[in-house]
C-alpha cells in the first residue's frame, strides 16, 4: 500500500513540477519536454537492458505499433498535456487527464463492439458532471476566461492520446514483454520529442536556469522513473484491483500540492467534481 500511495504521489506531482518550472523562467513546453526526456532515457535504458536484449526481434509490424504508440504516449499525451498546463491550473489539468479510462471504455464500444450497459453510462455522467464542475469552478477564479478552455480543450486531448495508448498497447505489450516496449516506446517517442525541438527551436535554447533542469530531472526521476516501478511492485504485493484504487488518491494529491505549492485556489465545487470524476472512474474499472 506504501508503494501505491508513492507511485500515486509521484504520479500527481508532474503537473506541479511543470508549473513550477513555468514560474521559475520563460521557457516553453516542447523545450521542458525535451529536458525531462533528455534526463529519463538513459535511466529507462539502466533499467530496462536485459529487457533490450531478450524476446522475439521485431518485425516490421511491430516497429509501427510502437512507432504509433510512442507518438500518442509518450510524445502526444505529453506534449498536449504541458501545453495546456500553460493556460490551466494543475488540479484541473489532473482531473481532466484522469478520465481517460472513460475514453478506453468509449473506443471499445465504438470501434470494438463492446458492450455498452447501464453501469458504463452511469460512470460517464458522474466522470463528466465532474469535470464539468471542476471546469466552471477554476472559471471563476480566472480573468481570462478564453484560457481557461483552450488549456482544458490541450488536456482533454491528451487524455484522448493517452486512451489511444492504454486502450491499443496490451496486444503489443503481450509479444514484447512490459518492459521491453515501455522502453522501445520512449525511445521512439524521445526521438520525436527531439525533432520537434529542433523543427521549431535552436539548440541554444536548451541553455536554461538551473532551476528548470532540476524540475525537469524531478519530473524524469520522480513523476516518471520510479512512479513506474513503485506500481509494478505494488501490484505484485496487493494486486491491481486495491493499486489502481490507491492511484485514485492522484487528483486530490494534485489539487492538495497546487493549493500548497502554487497557492492555486481551492473551492468546494472543485472538491466535489473531483469527488464525481473519482466515483465515475472507480465505476469503470469495475464495471
Amino acid at each position: 500500500m506504501v508503494l501505491a500511495v508513492l507511485s500515486a504521489l509521484g504520479f500527481s506531482m508532474k503537473a506541479i513540477f511543470v508549473k513550477l518550472a513555468y514560474l521559475e523562467a520563460p521557457v516553453d513546453a516542447i523545450t521542458l519536454l525535451s529536458i525531462r526526456m533528455f534526463f529519463a532515457l538513459p535511466m529507462f535504458l539502466i533499467i530496462g537492458f536485459t529487457a533490450l536484449r531478450s524476446g522475439p526481434a521485431l518485425t516490421q509490424k511491430d516497429w509501427g505499433w510502437l512507432i504509433f504508440l510512442g507518438l500518442t504516449g509518450y510524445y502526444g499525451a505529453s506534449i498536449l498535456d504541458f501545453m495546456g498546463l500553460e493556460y490551466i491550473s494543475s488540479g484541473l489539468e489532473r482531473v481532466i487527464l484522469f478520465i481517460y479510462p472513460t475514453l478506453v471504455v468509449l473506443m471499445g464500444v465504438v470501434f470494438l463492439g463492446q458492450r455498452f450497459n447501464r453501469k458504463i453510462l452511469w460512470a460517464l455522467l458522474l466522470s463528466y458532471a465532474g469535470i464539468a464542475l471542476v471546469f466552471f469552478s477554476d472559471l471563476r477564479f480566472s480573468e481570462q476566461s478564453s484560457d481557461i478552455w483552450l488549456g482544458a480543450g490541450l488536456v482533454f486531448a491528451s487524455a484522448v492520446s493517452y486512451a489511444c495508448y492504454s486502450g491499443l498497447s496490451e496486444s503489443t505489450i503481450k509479444r514484447l514483454g512490459a518492459m521491453r516496449f515501455s522502453v522501445l516506446a520512449m525511445m521512439v517517442s524521445i526521438c520525436a520529442v527531439q525533432v520537434h525541438y529542433l523543427i521549431v527551436h535552436p539548440v541554444a535554447n536548451l541553455v536554461q536556469p538551473l532551476p528548470v533542469y532540476l524540475y525537469g530531472l524531478a519530473m524524469a526521476l520522480f513523476s516518471t522513473v520510479l512512479p513506474v516501478l513503485f506500481q509494478s511492485s505494488a501490484i505484485r504485493y496487493i494486486g491491481a484491483a486495491r493499486t489502481v484504487l490507491i492511484g485514485m488518491l492522484g487528483p486530490v494529491m494534485t489539487i492538495l500540492a497546487g493549493w500548497w505549492l502554487l497557492s492555486e485556489q481551492v473551492s468546494a465545487i472543485q472538491l466535489v467534481g473531483t469527488a464525481l470524476v473519482l466515483a465515475g472512474i472507480y465505476q469503470v474499472k469495475h464495471s
